[in-house]
């Protein structure tokens, strides 16, 4: 294999210099096993889950947005959301979602400058309640390299579940998870784990041998725990998907 197999031209205007606002709207291309079709999606399309909600706020009618992070109670039906306009939903209102405004949320708490917890005022059967909420809401679709490094890039080349100094390089897909999307991706009740994998140089060193086989790659250090080993061997032997 000839490294002059792999040349192709980018153009400069086709490299992105900044991350998109919502590091999970990446474009996504998604291949079909076993028909071959090929679809043009965003990486938040990985999960399917109708996690915004449109509804009035009580008395003014103002229209307002909820965007359902994760569950918090089951049985009181709370939930962690974030809100918009955030400055008009204040502790004690009452939000209104569908046509006719069947289902009514209260706010009980604020989390961040966007972020409240509402109970949702439903007193059905759970699997009611579920069903009647996702109804409601629709699937979140929303409206690399530079030469000058700025302080956000701190921010925008770190995955959310960085949590040991060590890599020197960024590790390009894991970028792409925002925290929404990880918290609804705990909503499907994925089996999840971390191991840390401290990227290399390899991942920004020039290939300069014609002959591929000749170049040397650089070595990375993975740390994998017991129980995080435990977790992958058991979910390998169930026959899931890893």
């Amino acid at each position: 294999m000839k490294l002059s197999q792999f040349q192709f031209i980018l153009p400069k205007d086709r490299v992105a210099k900044e991350p998109t606002r919502w590091r999970d709207e990446a474009r996504m291309l998604v291949l079909n096993r076993k028909t071959g079709e090929i679809e043009h999606k965003i990486f938040k399309d990985i999960i399917v889950f109708p996690a915004r909600l449109y509804g009035k706020k009580e008395k003014t009618g103002a229209d307002i947005m909820v965007f359902l992070l994760r569950e918090l109670n089951r049985e009181q039906r709370l939930w962690d959301v974030i809100v918009d306009p955030a400055r008009k939903i204040r502790i004690g209102n009452k939000l209104y979602f569908g046509e006719t405004g069947s289902l009514v949320a209260e706010v009980i708490d604020n989390t961040t400058s966007r972020g409240r917890t509402l109970r949702f005022l439903f007193d059905g059967p759970y699997e009611e309640f579920k069903e009647t909420l996702f109804q409601m809401g629709e699937t979140p679709v929303p409206h690399w390299v530079k030469d000058t490094v700025t302080p956000e890039d701190a921010v925008n080349y770190q995955t959310i579940f960085a949590a040991h100094e060590g890599a020197v390089q960024a590790p390009a897909a894991g970028l792409h998870f925002s925290r929404e999307l990880f918290n609804r991706m705990i909503l499907k009740d994925i089996d999840k784990t971390f191991i840390t994998v401290h990227m290399g140089t390899g991942h920004f060193k020039k290939v300069d041998v014609e002959d591929l086989s000749k170049h040397r790659m650089d070595s990375e250090q993975m740390i994998i725990t017991p129980e995080s080993a435990d977790i992958i061997n058991k979910a390998k032997k169930s026959g899931h998907k890893i």
